[in-house]
């Protein structure tokens, strides 16, 4: 995998993005290209439209991050990769007029833009079908040796075996003389010299997965090995790569404490973040003002009830705020008790139903963020109600408010809408790799993610 800003990028994705931005100023060069000589115009040199192109080029791909095209449905299935293609490429064309009204000049021209179109769609789906067959092979994959045989080795084994995996188990080698739940891993003690056998598998990685402390690490194995090159990897480190995700079942606070993470140059990606905030909530209210008002008339007309409403969530450091929201349910909705959002809700009204599918209930949000008590980016605010039962039921929960809340999340673009313990659980490990691995470029990327929830209604609820 290859590391940007704290955060991993398959190889096979980061090799593809890399072949479609070329394709796509190829595109846009053979629209122009096309168009001109369609009119007997000299098409002039490439110098002269090298920005047009690469805003041309820039803006599709961005539109290709935000609707999952390089998700790994995208990858596997070429009728998905398609399909989303489809709608990034429309997007893409969207945003450039939009751009040009706003910047005038020197872009390239509407008859353009349509041939480029229609040009990159075919080169982009060509080159998912050339590469269809290659992207999952073991060239793209990493080989890897695992170090141990118990539930912690099935664990990796189960992961490998996801066809989106990008590491291949080479082998497992026994640590211990107890029952292998891994049936195939060899005992240690079969193995002459461990450093010769990495290098006869062609190992690149070797990842450390004993159970708990039962067993002393071989230091002297994993000095040799580390010394002659290939990586050596603890399983907690291993397992966070390769999901997105700090995994409560394995972690410990000595790991949180001296892994890479919670970086002090925050400082000044803070500073972004929140004059980031401030535009962004200010143009987002001045946009979407006549939107609120008219579903909170809606919202009057459909139930009784006050059109918002104010909910006490917990944010950065344990601080209570208020959130403000369109009202979706009936007023009475927690006349029991506070609970967790269900899959059809009876409680929800009819205007709830679409404002909720539709995002348009997070929109007041907004105001919140421009108060400063929430960010765009970050973990979900939950109730107090919640977060003192999560707290007890589940490690580190607390560290979760280590960071702002925000509006849509890591967890959020990764993980279905959940409403039970076990979703808390898998949620919090979003929020944790958030809070540990955060930058300006993983809130950007999760921004665009945004997009492709909003779109396909993943997680609605």
């Amino acid at each position: 995998m290859f590391r940007l800003f704290k955060h991993y990028i398959p190889n096979a994705v980061l090799l593809l993005g890399l072949l479609d931005f070329v394709l796509l100023l190829a595109s846009g060069e053979l629209g122009w290209t096309v168009r001109a000589h369609q009119i007997g115009m000299d098409s002039g040199v490439i110098h002269d439209r090298w920005v047009p192109l690469l805003m041309f080029a820039g803006l599709v791909q961005v539109a290709m991050v935000s609707v999952g095209v390089y998700g790994s449905d995208a990858l596997r299935s070429m009728r998905y990769a398609t399909a989303r293609l489809m709608v990034a490429i429309s997007l893409g064309i969207i945003a450039l007029s939009v751009v040009y009204f706003l910047l005038p000049g020197r872009t390239l021209w509407r008859s353009n833009l349509f041939y480029a179109m229609f040009i990159a769609m075919a080169l982009l789906v060509l080159i998912r079908l050339l590469l269809s067959g290659l992207l999952g092979t073991a060239a793209f994959r990493r080989r890897v040796l695992v170090l141990g045989a118990g539930l912690r080795a099935d664990r990796l084994r189960k992961l490998a075996e996801r066809p989106e995996a990008g590491f291949a188990i080479v082998g497992y080698v026994g640590m211990s003389d107890s029952t292998p739940v891994v049936e195939e891993a060899i005992n240690r003690n079969a193995i002459h010299n461990l450093t010769r056998h990495v290098e006869n598998l062609g190992v690149s990685e070797v990842v450390l997965a004993l159970e708990e402390r039962r067993n002393a690490l071989p230091l002297k194995d994993l000095l040799r090995i580390k010394t002659t090159g290939v990586h050596v990897n603890d399983f907690s480190t291993f397992m966070e790569r390769e999901t997105g995700r700090v995994d409560l079942d394995t972690v410990n606070p000595s790991w949180l404490i001296f892994s890479d993470g919670f970086s002090s140059g925050r400082a000044i990606s803070s500073a972004m973040k929140r004059i980031f905030d401030i535009v962004a909530s200010l143009v987002l209210l001045a946009m979407t003002a006549p939107v609120i008002v008219l579903f909170a008339l809606l919202v009057k007309l459909d139930s009784k009830g006050p059109a918002f409403f104010r909910q006490t969530r917990v944010g950065l450091f344990g601080q209570n705020f208020d959130l403000i929201k369109l009202r979706s349910m009936r007023v009475d909705a927690e006349v029991n008790g506070a609970q967790f959002a269900q899959e059809n809700d009876p409680r929800v009204t009819r205007v709830g139903r679409v404002i909720r599918k539709l995002r348009i209930d997070e929109l007041p949000q907004a105001w919140t963020v421009l108060k400063g008590e929430m960010s765009f980016v970050g973990p979900r605010p939950e109730r107090p109600e919640f977060v003192s039962d999560l707290e007890e039921q589940l490690p580190y929960y607390a560290e979760r408010h280590m960071v702002k809340p925000g509006i849509t999340g890591w967890a959020q673009i990764n993980y279905p809408y959940g409403a039970s313990i076990e979703d808390s659980r898998h949620k919090l490990e979003y929020d944790l790799y958030y809070a540990k691995n955060y930058t300006p470029f993983l809130d950007l990327l999760i921004l665009l993610q945004t997009l492709r929830v909003v779109l396909w209604n993943e997680g609605a609820r």
